[in-house]
């Protein structure tokens, strides 16, 4: 493996921690300090100042064109991403939600076959399907449910959410090879808030911080920060250097963050079923990261095809 692909590799591990944590944390504030309306638009509007303020160290010009995939990209990656997934979150208990995000490898995996004609190998289906297995068997098999009861309409929010993150992954991956993660993120918050600041300034208007504990101030700025800045200004590295089915293998790391912290934190402790999942997810994420890319195969066809020439 090359640096590239490893930084790649490490950009999108550390995401998919965060989101991990973030799950637990967000469901806590959601219990009362925040709406799920009010969480998203301080995710934005802290995304949007940050990403703009970053951007005068490093200004890139955008295309028409391609402003108008970052539309797009906005549209699926934040605001149905987020909104899907709070909404869905606040409805339904974390397990049926770490459930259906292992759905995101799957979903990418079809996306990119369409959008992006990447091919559909024994390999890659066998891989994305073993880390799947690992990360439902930890669900079913943890002796800490996270409380919360399931929900139809909160587990469908959550689905939207899925779709939506796989659909971004793969649309946006042809701009994450051409701009900055902040050239990208500054457009894409900045578009978050123009479209739902006319149904979110009410939520916003509602916040009282006065009345947040220090636990709510703490969980929020995990969520502004390590949930929010740090994972969009990785994200776009990952897709740069990676196929957007790998980057989206890493989803299934995220159950696996969930039961460390519930260990960690003295609500369940380590099980040999949790280190199998463990052991199932790295080996999904390592037998998609060598199957073969379209790249690949077209390389391979024009090396048979000069050997045969030649011969």
């Amino acid at each position: 493996m090359n640096n590239q692909k490893a930084l790649g590799h490490s950009a999108i591990l550390i995401v998919n921690v965060f989101f991990g944590i973030n799950v637990a944390v967000s469901k806590d504030l959601l219990g009362g300090a925040l709406s799920p309306m009010g969480l998203n638009a301080l995710r934005f509007i802290f995304g949007a100042v940050c990403f703009w303020a970053l951007s005068f160290l490093y200004k890139e010009k955008v295309n028409n064109k391609d402003l108008k995939l970052l539309f797009v990209g906005s549209l699926l990656g934040l605001i149905g991403n987020q909104i899907f997934f709070v909404q869905g979150l606040s409805r339904t208990s974390p397990i049926d939600a770490s459930i259906i995000a292992t759905s995101v490898p799957i979903l990418t995996m079809l996306f990119s076959a369409f959008f992006l004609k990447e091919p559909i190998t024994w390999l890659k289906a066998a891989g994305v399907m073993i880390g799947a297995s690992g990360a439902i068997f930890l669900v079913y098999t943890s002796q800490n449910d996270l409380s919360g009861n399931s929900n139809l309409i909160g587990n469908l929010l959550c689905l939207g959410s899925a779709v939506c993150y796989a659909l971004f992954l793969v649309i946006t991956k042809p701009v994450s090879l051409k701009y900055s993660p902040i050239t990208m993120m500054k457009w894409m918050f900045l578009f978050a808030i123009i479209i739902t600041l006319p149904f979110f300034y009410q939520n916003i208007l509602s916040i009282h911080f006065s009345e947040f504990s220090k636990a709510n101030l703490a969980s929020l700025s995990f969520v502004l920060v390590c949930a929010t800045l740090i994972p969009y200004m990785l994200i776009p590295i990952g897709q740069k250097r990676l196929r957007p089915t790998t980057v989206s293998m890493y989803n299934y790391v995220q159950p696996i963050i969930a039961s460390i912290l519930a260990v960690m934190i003295g609500q369940d402790s380590f099980t040999i079923s949790k280190g199998i999942a463990a052991i199932l997810v790295f080996t999904g994420v390592y037998i998609v990261t060598r199957s073969k890319s379209r790249a690949d195969i077209e390389a391979e066809k024009s090396r048979e095809k000069a050997f045969s020439e030649n011969h």
